[in-house]
């Protein structure tokens, strides 16, 4: 590559999920994997709680997140969230993203990705048109679905939630992307601020 170049990594912030609450959403996913499905379901280790894509990035502009993702945080306690229910967008007749919803403090969770997205419009990262509706992306569907297969799996899995866990930091994470699936590497993590 030529040194004149900068050198571009695929970016985004979220919330790290414990090991317990990723093993919970493994098991209801297991579930809607016997119906036989065509989705491409997310692994395990790309399941996050994502407040930011931020697509393609400079290397050189690393830093500058860091110090804007650190300043968010640290005007935030942390917070408890869970998962609760399964859904689909935008809806069950054009399924295109299963997903876990988000229930606990959501208002805290909320507040604090606007502030981020504050503090990355500084930085030229362009906020969201869509409103933020926090979810973990079980799959996404890649062909068509029986919908009254999908509503049958749905109804089996209305009960589903996980406990309650607590966000504690939020994690920069690099997204390299291969044909054998998504590599995450974390970039940076800042913890929010202690009571």
């Amino acid at each position: 590559m030529p040194d004149d170049l900068p050198e571009k990594i695929r970016a985004f912030i979220a919330i790290e999920l414990p090991e317990s609450i990723l093993q919970t959403i493994q098991e209801a996913q297991e579930t809607l994997k016997g119906y036989g499905f065509g989705i491409r379901w997310v692994r395990r280790q790309g399941m996050h709680l994502t407040l930011k894509f931020l697509g393609n990035i400079r290397r050189g502009d690393l830093e500058q997140l860091r110090g804007a993702i650190e300043q968010a945080s640290l005007e935030f306690l942390p917070f408890s969230l869970k998962g609760k229910g399964i859904g689909v967008f935008p809806d069950i007749r054009r399924p295109r993203v299963v997903w876990v919803g988000v229930l606990g403090d959501v208002e805290a969770l909320c507040a604090f990705q606007r502030r981020l997205e504050s503090q990355l419009k500084v930085l030229g990262f362009p906020k969201e048109r869509r409103p933020f509706k926090g979810h973990l992306t079980l799959g996404r569907v890649k062909d068509r679905v029986d919908r009254t297969k999908l509503g049958e799996a749905l109804e089996e899995l209305k009960g589903f939630q996980t406990e309650p866990f607590t966000a504690g930091s939020v994690v920069l994470f690099e997204s390299d992307l291969r044909p054998s699936g998504a590599i995450y590497s974390k970039l940076a993590e800042a913890p929010f601020r202690s009571a």
